[in-house]
């Protein structure tokens, strides 16, 4: 089976590498491990728990890259990385489509539907000093 190559997607302050299976030499590489049905949406548990890691790794290393991994990298690691994103205040459609101009073939039905219907608590979004919204994951 052809992989599609590693993709970085770059927004604001938050850096994501979404790439396909890890190889047993590079497993330890990721900190992390959801299992996710293929071609399904994630569940509440495992949104909280991404968007609680991009949250706090952002704070803690800036600058730093997330790898996330599926598969063939065009389902569950765009759909993460799209909800970062929309979360970060980026509209649905213009994540999914920011994402398929980098990886062609992401996301299939379902998971659009998903991404269509979620409502994002801006989880990704912060208060500066003075109360104002931020829109960047670090201050």
């Amino acid at each position: 089976m052809n992989h599609p190559a590693p993709v970085e997607v770059t927004y604001k302050n938050m850096r994501f590498l979404m790439t396909h299976n890890p190889t047993h030499a590079t497993l330890n590489k990721f900190t992390e491990d959801w299992p996710l049905d293929d071609g399904a949406p994630p569940s509440n548990q495992i949104v909280d728990d991404s968007l609680n890691l991009v949250k706090i790794t952002f704070r803690e290393e800036p600058g730093c890259c997330i790898a996330i991994h599926c598969v063939a990298g065009l389902g569950r690691a765009p759909g993460l990385v799209a909800l970062a994103l929309i979360e970060g205040g980026m509209k649905y459609e213009d994540a999914v489509q920011f994402i398929r101009q980098k990886q062609r073939g992401a996301f299939n039905s379902k998971q659009l539907l998903y991404l269509e219907k979620y409502r994002p608590k801006m989880r990704l979004r912060f208060k500066d000093s003075n109360g104002h919204r931020n829109n960047c994951c670090i201050q």
